[in-house]
């Protein structure tokens, strides 16, 4: 039996907002913090993007082409790439040569719109895979969304965008005793094949790597290759997904994850079974084996795999409809500005922001927010979000007026 291995990485980096008080509404339109932009892109940069990147190309070209991964990397990534970080698309634009590696496509924004406007969700998409083959000269036929977030309304979605291959994840309260080493379809459309997260082993990368209290640490590529065989044993598959940046930035260069993933191939070809495979390649290896019934929106965040961490309080979900509602007027207007507001305005980080969650996901929401608590960031988006009514307002009264001065 073909067993497949399949990594892929999110890339994504957001707009981050400035401080923007009351008495800036109506007066500043300028809502972005460009210097933490270029600070904390430039430092992943460093740590991550560039010496990970240098290590992919070193492993396809050692193992010939027999070692593949994918990419994800969202449209606010590539646009920070471009401003401050020119080298770190090329050497995207380097491995995406080799034709070892798959891009993916998804969200511009990086954006919840699956959640709430096909319409938006469709527009994001397209100026997506333009980005991606503008850049790396590729156009993307798998898709992933915004944190792998899925249903089966959004994956029949996807597929009438032509997609047949979509990522998301495996949870345990949707697979039930089913596992997620197997390729599934969607409930409503089945020529979309789902490839499902092992979220155990990718967390074993992602967040447990450097764990000391662990019996399993420290985690060599051989233990985890014996890991990556026992549990394919009866399987075919295994997806191992997880945001880049868990390589040098959320786990540092001190734990010897770069190490760990420089020796995880050979330990990989030599104790297992696996190949390593894309998402296409391994969709077109594998056959489903059943739909997959996804009522209610799932996702790769929290014990709970759902949409609480962007959508899990009043908030949230305040914040979140208010910016929707302007949806119509913002593209009526076609204001280049405002519509590009508008997305950087979605990127579901600032909702993330917002989240209340404590407990065990507390820590992991602290680690990922610059904000103090969350009422801050709630107030400062919604004052940011009281200014960019007011402009959007002001370009809808400018193009009516406009169209009866044409008419005179």
């Amino acid at each position: 039996m073909e067993k497949s291995l399949c990594f892929y990485f999110q890339v994504h980096q957001p707009d981050r907002l400035r401080l923007y008080r009351f008495f800036d509404i109506g007066n500043d339109s300028h809502y972005f913090d460009e210097f933490a932009n270029r600070t904390i892109l430039r430092r992943v940069a460093e740590r991550c993007y560039l010496p990970m990147n240098a290590i992919m190309l070193e492993l396809i070209e050692k193992y010939k082409g027999k070692f593949k991964i994918a990419f994800s990397v969202s449209g606010t990534a590539m646009e920070q790439f471009e401003k401050y970080a020119p080298e770190v698309l090329d050497s995207f634009k380097r491995l995406a040569e080799t034709g070892c590696v798959e891009f993916l496509a998804e969200t511009y924004s990086h954006s919840l719109a699956s959640l709430i406007s096909e319409k938006e969700f469709v527009a994001q998409v397209k100026e997506h895979v333009a980005a991606v083959k503008k850049h790396f000269g590729v156009t993307p036929t798998a898709f992933r969304n915004t944190e792998l977030i899925y249903s089966d309304q959004i994956g029949e979605s996807v597929a009438r965008m032509g997609y047949n291959i979509m990522l998301t994840e495996g949870a345990k309260h949707i697979l039930g005793w089913k596992g997620p080493n197997f390729i599934y379809t969607n409930a409503i459309n089945p020529r979309l094949k789902l490839l499902l997260k092992n979220f155990s082993l990718s967390d074993d990368i992602a967040f447990r790597f450097s764990d000391r209290s662990s019996p399993h640490w420290p985690l060599t590529s051989e233990k985890y290759a014996g890991w990556l065989d026992a549990a394919v044993k009866n399987d075919e598959i295994i997806n191992l997904f997880m945001d880049y940046e868990t390589f040098g930035e959320h786990q540092s260069q001190s734990t010897g994850i770069f190490e760990f993933m420089k020796a995880l191939p050979k330990a990989v070809f030599e104790g297992t079974e696996l190949t390593f495979r894309t998402p296409s390649e391994a969709a077109g290896k594998h056959q489903p084996v059943a739909p997959m019934h996804v009522p209610s929106p799932i996702s790769w965040a929290d014990e709970e795999r759902d949409t609480s961490a962007w959508l899990g309080n009043e908030l949230q979900n305040e914040a979140f409809h208010k910016l929707y509602a302007l949806e119509k007027e913002v593209m009526s207007g076609k204001n280049e500005a405002v519509i590009s507001d508008f997305r950087k305005l979605q990127e579901s980080d600032h909702f993330y922001y917002m989240c209340t969650k404590f407990f065990s996901d507390g820590a992991v929401h602290k680690y990922f927010n610059p904000y103090d608590t969350p009422y801050e960031a709630f107030i400062n988006y919604m004052n940011v979000l009281s200014d960019f009514a007011i402009r959007v307002e002001k370009a809808s009264v400018k193009k009516v007026r406009g169209k009866k001065s044409g008419t005179k």
